[in-house]
């Protein structure tokens, strides 16, 4: 690939309602975004806590290990910016949420990873008699 020249990112008019969990709304060129968010959410119908809710180690969906892409053969690529800009007229986002980002730009590279395990605990109905 060719040196990149500086160039701007234009955006008209954006809106984004929501940016959540380790997530980013980037205006311009970033060199790499490393996301992560590891997350585990427990509720519960009646309040009880052993001390050990906290522990990702205890669920294997956090410690098996992420698939890796195939690696792609190199392509050579050269491109020739008459006009240094990028232009966008309207964006209009309801969320961007965990792990995730909202770019307009050149990324060099990204990474990201998100795990979320929910678990949620109900008190077991007693029948009531009259």
């Amino acid at each position: 690939m060719t040196a990149d020249r500086e160039r701007t990112s234009r955006v008209q008019y954006m809106k984004v309602y929501s940016v959540g969990y380790a997530s980013a709304l980037f205006i311009g060129d970033l060199y790499e975004f490393i996301p992560e968010a590891l997350v585990l959410a427990i509720q519960r119908e009646i309040s009880r806590f052993s001390g050990s809710e906290g522990e990702l180690e205890a669920y294997p969906l956090f410690s098996v290990p992420l698939p890796q892409p195939l690696p792609f053969p190199l392509t050579r690529l050269e491109v020739v910016n008459t006009i240094p800009e990028i232009r966008v007229g309207t964006i209009r986002v309801l969320a961007v949420s965990t792990s995730c980002s909202l770019h307009v730009g050149r990324l060099h590279h990204t990474k990201a990873q998100s795990r979320v395990k929910n678990i949620r605990e109900k008190q077991t109905a007693s029948i009531i008699k009259p």
